[in-house]
């Protein structure tokens, strides 16, 4: 119980906890982006897909409530950094610039709250079926929950699309940052494979960006029908 109070407690510690967080949520995004680009292989590949996720409850809405616990004690840690940070110089500077920082690294905590509010919606819409209840009924020729129908149906509106659009350029901010600070938090990160680190955390963030973003633009433009 010590070793986890004392790593909340310092910033490094802190950090530690938003890395190994990080890299965990980051590998659910490569899975949950491999597992909806299989819209690209048609109605029954996607369906199967996701009755095989659908075929224990438990285990699901476990993993479900286990990845949303995650995001909370990462976001709660970034922003319990930042407010130390803030505390630690209570006069701001006059006019101030960061060195070697970029969008990226200033936004993080706007751009991570505003993809948790997403999230929260995403849930809300593809998941639970509060913001469009019709879209949860709808079934395919063998009797499974026609996911595939419903991902047309959910990214036929433009204005969902385009706030889910946003949310993935926020993520790929967010990513092309993330991915990087938490190689340095874990100390694996040195002036050897600096540019190598960078390299994957900017590839992988905009891979992720236009996977992504391709599902509902295919949508909307009829590719996928």
């Amino acid at each position: 119980m010590n070793i986890i109070k004392n790593l909340f407690q310092s910033s490094i510690g802190k950090k530690f906890v938003m890395a190994i967080t990080g890299s965990l949520l980051f590998g659910f995004v490569i899975v949950h982006l491999l597992g909806n680009l299989q819209i690209y292989l048609g109605r029954d590949a996607l369906n199967a897909y996701a009755a095989l996720l659908q075929g224990n409850k438990v285990v699901l809405w476990s993993f479900r409530f286990g990845l949303g616990g995650l995001a909370l004690l990462h976001i709660t840690t970034a922003v319990a950094l930042y407010l130390e940070n803030r505390a630690a110089r209570p006069v701001p500077y006059e006019r101030y610039t960061a060195p070697y920082s970029d969008f990226s690294s200033r936004s993080m905590v706007l751009s991570g709250l505003t993809l948790f509010a997403f999230i929260v919606y995403h849930i809300l819409h593809l998941t639970v079926g509060a913001t469009q209840p019709d879209i949860m009924h709808f079934t395919d020729a063998k009797g499974r929950h026609d996911v595939y129908q419903m991902m047309i149906t959910g990214f036929a509106h433009p204005g969902v699309s385009g706030f889910y659009m946003l949310a993935m350029v926020l993520l790929y901010f967010h990513l092309s940052h993330g991915i990087s600070s938490l190689f340095q938090s874990l100390g694996l990160k040195n002036r050897q494979y600096s540019d190598i680190i960078l390299g994957f955390s900017q590839g992988a963030a905009v891979l992720i960006c236009l996977g992504n973003c391709s599902i509902p633009i295919a949508i909307l433009t009829g590719i996928i029908k």
